[in-house]
């Protein structure tokens, strides 16, 4: 497992998460910023969850609070974590519908761009969604899958995720809209995503599958589902047979340059 200069904040006897003044306003520069760049970039179910969870501006919100709002629309919950978790630990959260949140928030010095998911990313990428019951039960399907898949498997299973959850797109009557959390919560990858430059294909499963990544540049390729109801018809379909298949086809050409050693 790779290893991060982050440490995740620990709660007190009660569960509340202490955090100094400088962090709070770095939450409070992120969620300004981001309200504006996702305006009329966001899809309307992400849009929806966010009122839904009203998350303060001038301070990193208590998990407890986001439990509340989780627990009462789909049963998720959100579980503390520290900044990188095994695959095994992530698929057991999603399994029991807990979705890891690390309890730490970037330096001012990574703002724009950091390898590990913070709290903002997590809280303002991932959970707006999770309160809306297709995209919930993908998520857990998903969890269940992963913890029974083997190793091998879970490599196919790690680029439907990112191609999804992390980086997908809808198409709606308004136009191209963003649900992947991994655009949501960036700037830069907000705008880049629906401009000219990248690839915008039909989504496959077997071919998100069979699409390598590098998490360290904007995405050469997205995948645009027709609705978000199609997460929730993945999620009972034969997910582990659409693995089969893009494991015997093998992998396409990667689309960006091999990262520097």
């Amino acid at each position: 497992m790779k290893q991060t200069h982050y440490v995740a904040r620990e709660p007190d006897a009660d569960g509340f998460i202490d955090y100094p003044a400088a962090e709070h306003e770095v939450w409070n520069t992120l969620i300004t910023r981001q309200l504006e760049v996702i305006e009329g970039h966001a899809c309307d179910e992400f849009m929806h969850g966010l009122k839904r969870l009203d998350l303060p501006h001038e301070r990193i919100p208590q998990l407890s609070e986001i439990n509340q709002v989780l627990g009462a629309t789909t049963g998720w919950q959100v579980a503390r974590v520290p900044a990188l978790i095994p695959f095994q630990t992530f698929f057991e959260l999603l399994a029991s519908k807990r979705f890891p949140v690390a309890t730490f928030i970037r330096t001012p010095e990574e703002l724009d761009y950091l390898q590990e998911p913070d709290i903002f990313h997590e809280i303002f990428g991932h959970c707006p969604l999770l309160t809306n019951p297709w995209f919930a039960e993908f998520t857990h399907a998903y969890g269940q899958l992963g913890l029974a898949a083997s190793k091998e498997q879970r490599v196919f299973l790690a680029r439907l995720y990112w191609m999804t959850i992390e980086f997908g797109l809808l198409d709606t009557a308004q136009g191209t809209r963003i649900y992947g959390g991994g655009i949501l919560s960036s700037p830069k990858e907000t705008r880049y995503a629906l401009s000219g430059e990248p690839e915008h294909q039909v989504f496959d499963p077997v071919e998100a599958m069979r699409t390598p990544y590098r998490i360290d540049i904007l995405q050469p390729v997205y995948f645009t589902l027709p609705s978000l109801k199609r997460l929730f018809d993945l999620a009972h379909e034969d997910v582990m047979a659409l693995v089969a298949q893009a494991t015997a086809l093998g992998l396409h050409a990667p689309k960006f340059p091999p990262k520097a050693a």
